[in-house]
């Protein structure tokens, strides 16, 4: 039995509950899937700030899985906060979902859409699709405005999702969308019906990623960068 923690970046346990299914859907037997909640931080993540803010609570949570022994890690925010440094405190692989999406779409065709929530939050997808080697495929980065929050409460969310998706797939030629939010993520089998293409959550894709790798008895190297962070006494004020 392999155990793989869902980390919700944002201290959102709703959203947590839609990621965990989404996560479950996917994963194969003998393999324990477990939505996390982070204990401190924003409600959503929507600014660079909001990102900034939440790494402390997911580090938190990574170090806590540790204590009890997880294989792997998915962290559940489009914008990937804090994956870098996880990799460094945990002995497993830890996946981001963006990572994950763009490269599955990259296997699907020759371009692929991102439909994220606000415009404001174009620009760090752009800038992880280049971190990621995928700029070429990558074609555009679009926004459906609707706030993270609005996902669930909004009637109207999936139908103007769709339609920014279908907007996407005209205005770049493109062949897949990726769903540049995990609260999205329950939307997607919809969408790819409605609109006859791929569209990939990254949830799932990062969940199989994470089960694979340890499928394969693959984690992290440790040789370089991502070796364990040198111990030291660090000092802690509130933060607001």
């Amino acid at each position: 039995m392999s155990r793989i923690w869902v980390i919700n970046p944002n201290t959102t346990r709703a959203m947590t509950s839609t990621i965990e299914a989404c996560a479950r859907a996917v994963a194969g037997q003998g393999t324990e899937i477990t939505g996390v909640t982070s204990e401190f931080g924003p409600p959503s993540i929507e600014s660079h700030y909001d990102e900034a803010m939440s790494v402390p609570g997911l580090l938190d949570a990574i170090r806590r899985g540790e204590d009890q022994g997880v294989d792997g890690y998915v962290i559940a925010c489009f914008g990937d906060p804090g994956l870098d440094a996880a990799r460094e405190l945990a002995r497993g692989p830890v996946i981001g979902i963006a990572e994950a999406a763009m490269h599955t779409a990259s296997h699907l065709g020759r371009g692929f859409s991102v439909v994220t929530t606000l415009a404001r939050t174009m620009g760090r997808a752009a800038d992880l699709a280049e971190h990621y080697g995928m700029h070429r495929f990558c074609r555009g980065i679009h926004a459906c405005e609707i706030a993270v929050l609005d996902l669930d409460t909004d009637p109207d969310a999936r139908k103007i999702i769709t339609e920014a998706c279908r907007e996407a797939l005209e205005t770049d030629d493109s062949d897949a969308i990726v769903l540049g939010c995990a609260g999205m993520a329950d939307m997607c089998a919809a969408i790819s019906a409605d609109l006859g293409v791929p569209v990939i959550d990254g949830v799932a894709a990062a969940t199989l990623t994470v089960q694979s790798l340890i499928t394969l008895g693959l984690q992290t190297s440790t040789r370089g960068e991502f070796a364990a962070p040198p111990e030291k006494q660090y000092t802690q004020r509130s933060m607001c």
